[in-house]
């Protein structure tokens, strides 16, 4: 029997918090408390989340766990913060930017290390540029269920513990009410902190900004006898990694802004993000993106190029411009082929690595792209279809009905199986092990931008559990899980013209 998580915090007001990132100088930040919500109510909390906390699940029954990650109450230590930055959105430099809607808390003391508490949505800071600082009920619902889902699916991710709304108005493309998500991590440092520091030639807090972050998250970069360009090649290959598992698993962030990435190589910033459905690598998930800078296929290509953004902030730690493409280029790129051939054998049920491997994934994302079928569902129908079946067969239309009947063009699809069966054939693969393997690396549920809508439309109405189902299907997203079969459906009729932008 397996035995409950360990709970270091019984109540919130064991709770204590510290912080890091507020004994940095003044001019990293600026100390103000969450601007109060009115009447505040969970809508969504992650036992997940709350158990890498080490909070008790009654803390977070308790009355008082609304007032608190509404920022209307402060846990003992806190000392709230908006922290300043810089970035390139879209390509252009847009100067100083910042928490214009978040508030960094402090830090919990964990069994895996520190975690920072950040409410995103909880009021207006300096950096809010003219803006409420506030979040919607929409928008925070998409972002909690994104973390959690992302996590997961083993994709290194930012998490959330909670949403929390009110009956609070907040004026977007049109009325919403108001909510707080409540994010953790080991630092919210994003490449723009290191940016803004640059731009301003400020070498002191350039540095101070590398300290914080190689002596709280990544001490053993400290025994390198060059620690800061060893702190660029870690969150290359970060990076690299992180990018690999997007495109195996068919996220599109969609808005890869450089003060939108995480200097720890986790998923920050839940906003217009999609999941492939009908696959099509030059998906746009983002309204708002006009040109397609963000596209499924242009993320590689757009975290290289924020790397070397995020490198040439960093040349006065590390050395001159051949000196620092080399260090990004040389973990960067072998990092982001290396996993993403990794993850797409196991999706392929392929064991043993073997050379044409790369062309034959090659060859599967052609089959796709000309085709359409939906991502997800075809790699999980995969996972069911067995091996050893003859090229002649009379019952191989039938046993391959699942893969075969999602694509309009059978005959390539005939062939392509034909190809994969003999690499499985190469390698002895037993169907029974292999089936099962290939279910643990193809999911039958993501987060769905329709699934996510559906539980926002009950969450509006006040109901709730739309929210909680989402998230209890989504925590267990490589099991069959019968009782939410809906959810692995593509998307009905109602849901045909959804689209989300950079306010979503």
């Amino acid at each position: 029997m397996a035995q409950p998580p360990f709970t270091r915090y019984p109540t919130l007001e064991a709770l204590h918090l510290g912080s890091a990132f507020a004994q940095l100088p003044a001019q990293f930040h600026t100390r103000l408390a969450p601007t109060p919500l009115p009447e505040p109510h969970p809508v969504g909390i992650s036992p997940d989340a709350a158990a890498l906390l080490g909070l008790a699940p009654q803390a977070c029954e308790h009355p008082e766990f609304a007032q608190v990650f509404a920022g209307n109450r402060l846990l003992p230590g806190a000392e709230p913060l908006a922290a300043v930055y810089s970035g390139h959105q879209f390509g252009v430099w847009a100067g100083q930017l910042g928490d214009g809607r978040a508030h960094l808390l402090g830090e919990v003391e964990t069994d895996a290390g520190p975690l920072e508490i950040q409410l995103k949505g909880a009021g207006p800071t300096p950096y809010s540029r003219f803006a409420d600082g506030r979040a919607v009920l929409r928008s925070s619902i998409r972002e909690f269920l994104a973390s959690e889902a992302m996590a997961a699916l083993g994709v290194p991710t930012t998490r959330a513990l909670c949403v929390i709304g009110s009956d609070a108005p907040v004026q977007r493309e049109t009325w919403e009410t108001a909510a707080v998500v409540t994010r953790l991590a080991p630092s919210f440092v994003r490449f723009g902190s290191f940016e803004h520091w640059h731009a301003l030639d400020r070498q002191v807090e350039l540095r101070l900004l590398a300290d914080h972050v190689i002596d709280r998250c990544r001490p053993a970069l400290r025994e390198s006898s060059q620690p800061y360009a060893a702190l660029l090649g870690d969150v290359a290959r970060r990076t690299g990694e992180m990018v690999a598992h997007w495109q195996a698993v068919g996220f599109m962030h969609g808005v890869m802004n450089t003060d939108n990435m995480s200097i720890l190589g986790l998923t920050l910033d839940y906003g217009p993000f999609g999941f492939m459905e009908a696959f099509d690598a030059g998906h746009i998930c983002n309204h708002s993106d006009h040109y397609g800078r963000y596209s499924y296929r242009a993320q590689p290509r757009v975290a290289h190029w924020n790397l070397y953004a995020l490198g040439d902030a960093l040349m006065p730690l590390v050395g001159p411009p051949q000196a620092v493409r080399e260090i990004i280029d040389g973990h960067f790129i072998p990092a982001l082929e290396t996993t993403f051939l990794r993850l797409m054998r196991a999706k392929l049920g392929l064991r043993i690595a073997a050379d044409g491997d790369a062309e034959f994934i090659d060859q599967t994302f052609g089959l796709l792209q000309a085709n359409r079928p939906d991502y997800t569902t075809f790699f999980r129908a995969l996972s069911h279809l067995p091996g050893g079946v003859e090229t002649a067969s009379a019952e191989r239309p039938r046993i391959d009905a699942p893969v075969r009947d999602q694509f309009a063009d059978r005959a390539r699809c005939d062939a392509w199986l034909v190809q994969w069966r003999a690499r499985l054939a190469q390698e002895g693969s037993v169907d029974g092990d292999r089936q099962a393997a290939m279910r643990l690396a193809n999911p039958k549920y993501v987060l769905r931008n329709w699934v996510a809508e559906s539980a926002i439309r009950r969450a509006r109405e006040g109901d709730f559990g739309g929210v909680a189902e989402v998230l209890d299907c989504l925590r267990r997203p490589f099991e069959e899980q019968p009782e939410y079969e809906r959810y692995a459906a593509p998307p009905p009729d109602w849901a045909a013209g959804l689209a989300v932008s950079c306010s979503s």
